[in-house]
């Protein structure tokens, strides 16, 4: 059985523009898997039906065999997401309100939340940052305080949307190892990019969406080489190894 499973998958919007059409996907308990696609291909309206935030026209969202619809608020502690706009996801007036949010809307007692926030910053590394402003971050800390509002929920699955953009190098860094640690924390990984060459080395699977449908889904060495007839950018230099980490360096 797959521990996450799209079946089907076609969303069609109010003024008839198909979205996604008939995406099936199964998902297994710790991969990391790289969804990509050049944009508007619908990368990002199928991860958003993974956990509910979009119904389908038509098909159906499983994880462990049960479809999410059957319990929405429990498929969303299983299945975080961190948007694009970090901003988006900022609730809170220090860096510590702002992680607790998620926790206290569960009706933790005070002292499991404050060490749930605990716990989840030191896992990002701003627990120092516990009574700054959100909005004072730098892009890159957003996107961590970002994944720690989420690791606050306890998810097994863990979603990034395009989690590099608009970052510098340090930040793309920062985020890149936070991804990285917490694959090899068992945390399964599913990461919408067009940005290959920050994060093929790390990855398991990568899956290529293009005008709305599932166009390839293999081991990263076998799918890479026909990126380009997707509107993707091949991340590879001549005589250079798909192996390299080089934003880790």
């Amino acid at each position: 059985m797959a521990f996450l499973e799209a079946k089907n998958l076609t969303h069609i919007f109010p003024d008839g523009t198909v979205g996604i059409e008939d995406i099936s996907l199964q998902i297994k308990e710790g991969e990391f898997v790289i969804i990509a696609g050049a944009n508007g291909s619908g990368k990002t309206v199928f991860i958003r039906h993974l956990n509910g935030l979009l119904r389908p026209t038509k098909g159906k969202v499983f994880i462990n065999g049960e479809s999410i619809t059957k319990n929405i608020t429990a498929a969303r502690k299983k299945i975080g997401l961190i948007f694009q706009d970090s901003d988006a996801q900022i609730v809170g007036q220090t860096v510590a309100e702002d992680v607790a949010f998620g926790p206290e809307n569960l009706n933790l007692p005070n002292a499991e939340v404050s060490q749930i926030v605990k716990e989840s910053l030191e896992t990002v590394g701003l627990f120092d940052a516990f009574t700054q402003n959100p909005h004072s971050l730098s892009g890159g800390q957003k996107r961590k305080l970002a994944i720690a509002g989420v690791l606050a929920m306890k998810p097994e699955i863990i979603m990034f949307d395009e989690p590099f953009t608009a970052l510098d190098y340090s930040g793309i860094k920062q985020v890149l190892t936070q991804l990285v640690e917490l694959h090899r924390a068992g945390h399964t990984i599913i990461l919408v990019t067009h940005e290959l060459e920050k994060v093929l080395a790390h990855a398991d699977r990568l899956v290529i969406i293009h005008n709305g449908k599932l166009a390839e889904d293999g081991k990263p060495g076998d799918v890479i080489f026909r990126a380009e007839k997707y509107g993707l950018r091949m991340p590879l230099k001549e005589g250079e190894e798909i192996s390299s980490a080089t934003w880790l360096r």
